[in-house]
């Protein structure tokens, strides 16, 4: 079992996939045409990091109570996390691109941390690489 994607409340979806794909570097996995249920014409947006299995679907909001949700949809909490191999030079290579930090890296038990909005303003978490999983034993070269 495994999640297969999130849906991701933004205003354009061409202005949405420029920030995932050209921005943060994910692939466009799927740009098709498709209806609501009512008929009116929509698209069916999907992007996903390298190599990753689970993808957001980029839903542009359909009225009003979808408009008030973009950039609210984890009520300003940190509610995406991205990790990341090389912390450091994607943290150079986001801000670089426009990407707006909010917090300054800092180091934390699960790795290397800073949070970033994405275009619609929902927060993020840019992690770097999990620290080792070693025992305690192990890291002192002492016997448990």
């Amino acid at each position: 079992m495994h999640f297969e994607q999130f849906a991701l409340i933004v205003d354009d979806y061409d202005d949405a996939i420029r920030f995932f794909v050209d921005v943060l570097g994910f692939e466009l996995v799927q740009d098709s045409a498709s209806c609501t249920n009512d008929g009116r014409p929509k698209r069916w947006v999907i992007v996903r990091p390298p190599g990753a299995t689970t993808g957001l679907l980029l839903a542009r909001a359909d009225g009003d109570r979808q408009e008030r949700a973009v950039g609210e949809q984890f009520a300003g909490r940190v509610g995406l996390f991205l990790r990341v191999d090389d912390f450091q030079a994607s943290y150079d290579r986001m801000r670089a691109a426009g990407v707006e930090f909010v917090t300054e890296p800092r180091q934390e038990p699960y790795g290397e941390v800073a949070v970033f909005v994405d275009i619609a303003g929902n927060r993020w978490d840019l992690l770097g690489p999990a620290p080792s999983q070693q025992p305690a034993c192990c890291e002192t070269g002492r016997p448990g």
